[in-house]
């Protein structure tokens, strides 16, 4: 099955990649390899959600979030490539999870992208990765998603 028919069936859809919020470029191509930039979980254009984790955001609402910042580094990659379908592994996943004071389920936040990416694409979707707590991210955002992928 094609990975945006699939994400259909999942009931999402692929946005436009994200416009770079600072002096950088939103991924790079080399050899086989796709370094994608940290990406925020923009919806619709806009940071909908705003805070810390365990503070103002809850757990849940950052593993969507995670998910959401997860199906913009797809986006950023299909900008690349033309075609998700040439994924032939996710490398590795880093996420930031801007938590509050005493916060240390971070892993547990980076899940929903884990998760997300291992139901969308299975064993291709499957990767190392760490979960990080920072003090702050970006544009005051919960969480920020930037991985590494394999295509063919």
């Amino acid at each position: 099955m094609k990975i945006e028919q699939k994400l259909n069936e999942m009931g999402m859809s692929l946005p436009p990649a994200p416009a770079p919020v600072a002096a950088y470029v939103p991924g790079v191509l080399i050899d086989n390899y796709i370094y994608v930039s940290g990406q925020l979980p923009f919806e619709g254009g806009e940071l909908k959600t705003r805070g810390k984790i365990g503070a103002e955001v809850t757990v849940e609402e950052g593993m969507r979030l995670a998910k959401v910042a997860a199906l913009n580094c797809l986006a950023v990659v299909k900008g690349l490539i033309g075609d998700l379908d040439r994924i032939e592994k996710i490398i590795k996943v880093t996420g930031y999870v801007a938590s509050s004071p005493g916060f240390n389920d971070q892993p547990k936040v980076i899940n929903g992208a884990s998760e997300f990416l291992a139901e969308l694409l299975g064993e291709a979707g499957k990767h190392a990765r760490a979960a990080v707590g920072v003090n702050e991210l970006p544009l005051n955002s919960p969480v920020e998603v930037e991985m590494i992928v394999k295509v063919r």
